[in-house]
């Protein structure tokens, strides 16, 4: 059986990233909300919640889950361009997915993500390619360039969304 927990694999970083994978990556991120969007279209309140996985998060609290994230980097790509070297904050997430406001209903957060993602990707595609080398200091994963951290939140979006599809799939939905 495949682990439910990484339905696309790991992360993994190849290294600097060219334009062409860095433009591949934002598109990544562009598509991003209409993928989830796709992907929970038509689910009842008891198909969202449930988990994707044994001892995993619902499908509600992934779809919260995923502004909260994007939101976090967003906010450390600007960090990143705005100073030099930024240490950035982490959160606990798992705990994040607890709060009340993950009961509550996804279309904010779907609405949130289409937002967030339009100024993202504006933010992104003006991005020199000088820039994409500048570095953030991540208290648990240490310095970061901007390309690696592009290539992560592709990543992201892409896992989470299949957990959801993945689920539909298994469960027939």
């Amino acid at each position: 059986m495949a682990d439910l927990r990484y339905p696309i694999g790991g992360f993994d970083f190849p290294g600097a990233l060219t334009a062409a994978a860095r433009a591949t990556a934002i598109a990544e991120i562009a598509g991003t909300p209409d993928r989830l969007q796709n992907a929970v279209r038509g689910l009842t309140a008891d198909q969202l919640d449930t988990s994707y996985r044994p001892e995993g998060w619902t499908v509600r609290q992934v779809v919260h889950h995923l502004p909260d994230s994007h939101l976090n980097s967003y906010c450390r790509f600007k960090l990143t361009l705005a100073e030099h070297r930024p240490v950035i904050r982490t959160y606990d997430e798992a705990q994040w997915a607890r709060l009340p406001d993950v009961s509550d209903a996804i279309e904010p957060s779907l609405d949130l993500l289409d937002a967030l993602h339009r100024r993202w990707v504006y933010l992104l595609e003006r991005i020199s390619d000088e820039q994409w080398s500048r570095q953030l200091e991540h208290p648990e994963l240490g310095a970061m360039r901007l390309d690696e951290l592009l290539a992560l939140y592709a990543w992201h979006g892409r896992h989470h969304v299949a957990h959801i599809t993945e689920l539909r799939k298994r469960e027939g939905w």
